[in-house]
């Protein structure tokens, strides 16, 4: 099991960026929360993250990284297309966020070390969360499957919705499945993080998280059934039960991923299909081709965009999704150099995962959960810190031994 190493104050900081990309939009709570309360509080959240990694790191100690890299320069066409402030005051406000969010990343680099440290906190964290949808559920079994959502899950008690949720459950099933069969969790805890949030995503029916769930994993434990025995049998006896229930549930399946939805609905991805032509039809200049519109609330004409590529073309153009591009190139390839192993294993899933599911949500241009997704790759795919040197032995004075006494023999 890896040691680790990093103060547990960086968990308490990793806990709060998780809590600043939760969102102030979703269904109702059982206790009614102004939204304005709710942005108080993620937006608190961050600041004191970024005070906490400073004053953790103080000298400003970072590991190099081309994912952060690839983040701050994300930031010149944010800042480029903001600053005619056409879509407002709040697209340089959104700016301000992602800087200081990037910014806290850099200081927490520092941990990065090729270990699943990240991944433990990541898991605890979204563990929380997925508690808290749960006691939502017991509280208020209404609210928290309102017909508005058609009886999906949602937050009762923080606003969450159907597909926050499954993405939660399905990043963490994920990457405990792997923990367990690299051996870097017993099968109690295991079970105990699978078990509940497998029923969580049942129940939000969300059909990317998933697809994205089965994808990565496929992905990942397929890199690892070269050097595992375990990870070979968990892929055969995979393969078997999806054969299995392919066969004898298709009906139910079927009817679990339509949704109560007609064909012509589920074929244009629930209207989606329409706002992604509408985007692409609008009339745009060279500026705003190349640095798109400024950052947004990822919505075109009052409709969410819910596809990360097209959502970034509208905010930072076509330069922001070059480097979006770039950084699935740059983590996906580093990944295929890297020996396997869990972390490695665990990277990949994280990398498949969100590059499935960035084609029906929105999130990869701005501080989301999914930066932080990939962030935790890009920490596993870090090259461990190199030993301290051993500080040099002190040079020992050579006592002078007389002439007399050099002699071996005494006459």
């Amino acid at each position: 099991m890896d040691a680790d190493r990093s103060p547990k104050l960086v968990g308490t900081a990793w806990g709060l960026l998780v809590l600043n990309t939760l969102g102030s939009t979703g269904a109702e709570t059982v206790v009614p929360l102004p939204r304005s309360l709710i942005q108080m509080v993620t937006m608190g959240a961050l600041a004191v993250a970024f005070t906490l990694a400073l004053a953790l790191n103080p000298r400003l100690r970072v590991r190099p990284s081309a994912y952060l890299l690839l983040l701050t320069l994300l930031l010149v066409p944010s800042l480029i297309s903001s600053a005619d402030l056409e879509s407002g005051f709040g697209a340089l406000f959104r700016c301000a966020r992602l800087a200081l969010f990037v910014a806290t990343l850099w200081l927490l680099s520092r941990w990065w070390d090729g270990g699943t440290t990240f991944v433990r906190h990541h898991i605890r964290l979204y563990f929380l969360v997925l508690c808290s949808v749960a006691a939502g559920a017991l509280v208020s079994p209404g609210a928290a499957m309102p017909d508005l959502y058609g009886g999906r899950l949602v937050g009762a008690l923080w606003p969450l919705t159907p597909p926050q949720i499954g993405q939660y459950a399905a990043v963490i099933i994920g990457l405990t499945v792997l923990l367990l069969l690299g051996r870097r969790t017993d099968r109690r805890s295991a079970a105990l993080v699978i078990v509940p949030s497998l029923v969580l995503l049942l129940l939000t029916h969300t059909r990317t998280a998933t697809l994205g769930l089965l994808v990565g994993l496929a992905l990942a434990i397929g890199s690892l059934t070269l050097t595992s025995a375990a990870a070979r049998r968990f892929f055969s006896w995979a393969v078997l039960c999806a054969a299995v229930a392919a066969v004898v549930f298709a009906s139910a399946l079927r009817a679990w991923f339509l949704r109560g939805q007609t064909e012509e609905n589920f074929s244009n991805l629930t209207g989606r299909a329409k706002v992604w032509d509408a985007l692409l039809a609008a009339p745009r200049t060279t500026g705003e081709k190349v640095f798109g519109l400024g950052l947004g609330d990822k919505s075109f004409d009052g409709l969410p965009i819910d596809n990360s590529w097209l959502a970034v073309y509208h905010e930072q153009g076509l330069i922001g999704v070059a480097l979006v591009a770039t950084v699935f190139v740059v983590l996906g390839g580093v990944a295929l150099l890297r020996p396997p192993s869990p972390a490695r294993a665990c990277a990949i899933f994280l990398i498949g995962y969100c590059g499935l599911a960035s084609y029906t949500e929105a999130g990869l241009g701005d501080a989301s959960p999914y930066l932080l997704h990939l962030a935790v790759a890009a920490s596993l795919l870090a090259a461990p810190a190199s030993p301290a040197a051993p500080p040099p032995a002190p040079d020992i004075p050579r006592r002078r031994v007389p002439r007399w006494a050099r002699t071996s023999e005494v006459t």
